[in-house]
């Protein structure tokens, strides 16, 4: 099992993902996530190092309620808006990964503008959603993920996690000067009302999101099209 090999290297957690195919199916996730877990701890692996990952729809946030409630710790990406956000935090997922660059990319094709750090849509996601949770003192971990350029990254210092690719990491090794911090837990901007979502408020909130509707399903479409290549590659 590779996420087992992994762990024998790395200290910390690693996210092993459900199949996307069953974005949609909250009792499929569940039992699939089950499923993995058994499979780690059979070779010796406690579940307190996995993090099971899990699309952001209503489905796969409902089955990490689930499955958190089993001490089984769930990672909730794709995740594009902060009504998602919300939704994670009241299901008291363990983390989640906002895709900042995702974010950006739609923004920039759809207005044709290169945003600077302060006004990058994906980093204001971000902060929102921090600013947040650190409010209403909900201990869902915020990892920031899908960053485009170091300026995204620099302007989120502080957040809970980021998570940054090797060539982005150079860059900011490279710089030499001083880092400021951009987010404050213990001293958080302004924010949101606390709020809880039904499930036909959910909906609604993300159908009223193009971005979000729109980069959510063509993640999970993407996500399923690696899994396909995948078993593919393991059948040849």
């Amino acid at each position: 099992m590779i996420g087992n090999e992994i762990l024998g290297i790395i200290p910390g957690r690693v996210s092993t993902e459900v199949d996307a195919r069953l974005s949609f199916d909250s009792d499929a996730m569940v039992a699939r996530a089950k499923h993995l877990i058994s499979e780690y701890e059979s070779l010796g692996t406690g579940r307190e190092r996995i993090l099971i990952k899990l699309a952001s729809t209503w489905e796969g946030i409902h089955a990490a309620e689930i499955l958190e409630k089993e001490a089984i710790n769930c990672n909730l990406t794709l995740l594009f808006s902060f009504e998602q956000a919300q939704a994670c935090a009241d299901a008291g997922a363990f983390l989640i990964s906002p895709f900042v660059g995702r974010i950006y990319d739609w923004w920039k094709l759809k207005t044709g503008e290169d945003y600077a750090s302060a006004s990058d849509p994906g980093v204001r996601s971000v902060s929102r959603i921090f600013n947040y949770y650190k409010c209403h003192g909900y201990a869902t971990v915020v990892m920031g993920a899908s960053f485009r350029n170091t300026g995204q990254i620099e302007a989120l210092a502080s957040c809970d996690r980021l998570t940054i690719s090797p060539v982005l990491m150079e860059a900011l090794a490279a710089d030499r000067g001083t880092l400021a911090r951009a987010l404050d837990g213990e001293n958080p901007g302004e924010s949101d009302l606390k709020t809880s979502l039904s499930e036909p408020g959910f909906r609604l909130a993300l159908n009223e999101d193009a971005m979000a509707t729109e980069k959510l399903a063509e993640g999970i479409r993407l996500f399923a099209a690696d899994t396909l290549t995948l078993e593919k590659q393991l059948t040849t």
